[in-house]
């Protein structure tokens, strides 16, 4: 697959082959599914508490007697049927990650490459460079039409950064922490030849 290079002042700057058995694969939504699912229990708090029996405040004398009351028996307000009484069963603190093969979580980041190029969302850039002014990067992707864009490079420019890190909508990323999540939930996907390069031999 063959794809146009551009600069950030919308210029062509050649263009770059991609690799078919990354970026030309038949994307496939459960692959994508399990995978982002795997990535969003893995980053869930899991810090979820109720109060059980023993931990609400209240007497442990018994409430009324046994019998001649007419009513039910009970020793203890703390009872889960008693309203501020401790909660049966509830949530509890607890890690909501599951496992997923190195193998399937590799293959669900090449499923998420391919379907940003079909969907024809994947640009490619000569470099991502700026002296760290928020003016003139906006500018640019204002030009070029980027409104929700994900930027992957081999190692992120820091004046690159710097200007994107204001811009609502452009985030940056090193090829080492490109994920489906984030891939996914962006409308463009721009790479570049660095960045290419990388997931390429990450990939490989």
């Amino acid at each position: 697959m063959k794809l146009d290079v551009i600069k950030l002042d919308g210029s062509k700057a050649g263009s770059v082959d991609l690799g078919d058995e990354i970026f030309g694969l038949e994307p496939r939504a459960d692959i994508l599914h399990r995978v982002v699912r795997w990535q969003r229990n893995k980053a869930q708090q899991g810090t979820h508490k109720v109060l059980t029996r023993s931990e609400v405040s209240y007497s442990t004398k018994k409430i009324y007697r046994q019998k001649g009351t007419g009513g039910a028996r009970h020793g203890s307000r703390k009872a889960p049927i008693f309203r501020k009484g401790g909660i049966y069963k509830g949530p509890v603190p607890r890690s909501h990650a599951h496992d997923l093969p190195k193998k399937f979580r590799k293959l669900g980041l090449m499923h998420a490459l391919s379907a940003k190029a079909k969907e024809g969302a994947l640009v490619i850039i000569d470099t991502a460079e700026a002296d760290g002014k928020t003016t003139t990067l906006a500018k640019q992707v204002k030009n070029l039409g980027w409104k929700r864009a994900l930027v992957i490079d081999g190692s992120v420019n820091e004046g690159f950064a710097k200007a994107a890190s204001n811009i609502e909508g452009l985030d940056v990323l090193p090829s080492i922490g490109a994920n489906v999540y984030d891939i996914l939930k962006r409308d463009t996907l721009v790479l570049t030849k660095a960045g290419v390069e990388a997931l390429e031999a990450r990939l490989k």
